[in-house]
């Protein structure tokens, strides 16, 4: 899979003959071939498209990449010198690039060194991005049940004693074993007090009896990530902490009922947070409701406060309002969500009442 013609289809709207991408998540999006860091570059013109490479990913991408010419680097031909010749020969003279990607001292050099005009052209990948395809919704949703999977066994194996260090180290072996390439980010697995740290690192804290864990994690699947929250308790607990987590189920289903495609972000955000608010915790309620994920585990657009614009189709945003009691716990719940022209849907589908284990 591959979105060369779908980039290059927009190139004349935006008043480009070409983009030029060097950012890893464009490279990805672009050509289907992940190779790691700065190790590639992608040029995409309306008269053709082309992928320049060293000699450790050369074989792969000859292998991979499709619709595109290949080019290998070395000492005597660089990457300036490659994308010179692809310039002339496609006749490019306005070319986009990455701004939110691209150094300074890169800037410099391209601008220096290529015979063209450079425009940055951030919002043409960010927008191409944000609608995902049915195979990119596919790739997700089996990143999504190796996550998913993972956990189901883990939560057979939670037992007091065992260290938020250990959790962690357990789903990202499990998620391996399933199938995952990498994870999504590190996970996140915060025990007790350290549950109102939205953020928090695992550590050697050991989980006990009468506390609530908090799970955050994802993996990726050729190419694309998952991510997901689960807040379990671990015996019984008291009767605040679970009408907390009550409040929090019951202002993420709000969310997903308001979100579709054309609802604005801030629109989905507030049916979330009206009802934290409403039940007193509205301070203890401090990030968005849900970010856009696929190639990257946070892309654009997202469901914020701050975001009036329309959500578009096809977009994949997670659902995760939380409530943090700073040094006492929290409690988030974290769904993705397809959204589509009446409503949503939901690829998380592991169960949301309150487990105790």
């Amino acid at each position: 899979m591959n979105h060369f013609d779908k980039i290059s289809a927009c190139l004349e709207a935006e008043g480009l003959d070409g983009i030029l991408l060097i950012g890893e998540a464009n490279r990805f999006y672009a050509s289907g071939f992940h190779c790691p860091g700065r190790d590639g570059i992608v040029l995409v013109t309306k008269g053709g498209n082309f992928y320049f490479t060293d000699s450790r990913y050369i074989e792969a991408a000859e292998a991979q990449v499709e619709q595109a010419a290949i080019g290998m680097t070395c000492r005597e031909k660089g990457y300036v010198a490659w994308l010179k010749e692809a310039i002339e020969l496609t006749g490019v003279r306005r070319l986009g690039f990455e701004a939110d990607v691209m150094t300074v001292s890169e800037l410099h050099l391209f601008e220096e060194k290529l015979p063209v005009e450079l425009v940055a052209a951030d919002a043409l990948m960010f927008g191409l991005r944000a609608g995902k395809d049915d195979e990119e919704i596919r790739r997700m949703e089996a990143a999504q049940q190796i996550a998913e999977q993972a956990l189901e066994i883990l939560l057979q194996e939670l037992r007091p004693g065992m260290t938020e260090k250990e959790i962690a180290a357990r789903l990202q072996y499990l998620m391996l074993l399933g199938g995952a390439e990498r994870m999504s980010f590190d996970p996140i697995v915060a025990s007790g007090p350290n549950g109102s740290m939205p953020h928090a690192v695992p550590t050697d804290r050991k989980v006990r009896e009468g506390e609530f864990i908090t799970m955050d994690f994802g993996c990726v699947y050729e190419g694309y990530c998952s991510d997901m929250t689960r807040t379990v308790a671990l015996g019984q607990v008291s009767e605040e902490m679970k009408q907390v987590y009550h409040i929090v189920l019951q202002a993420q289903l709000a969310g997903i009922a308001a979100a579709k495609a054309g609802a604005t972000g801030k629109e989905v955000d507030g049916a979330a947070r009206r009802v934290i608010d409403e039940a007193g915790y509205g301070e203890y309620f401090g990030h968005s409701f849900g970010h856009s994920l696929g190639v990257e585990i946070h892309e654009s657009p997202n469901a914020t406060p701050g975001n009036e614009k329309p959500l578009p189709m096809g977009a994949v945003i997670s659902a995760e309002p939380g409530i943090y009691l700073p040094g006492r716990f929290g409690v988030r719940i974290e769904d993705v969500l397809v959204l589509e022209e009446d409503g949503c849907r939901n690829m998380t589908r592991a169960k949301k009442e309150l487990l105790a284990l």
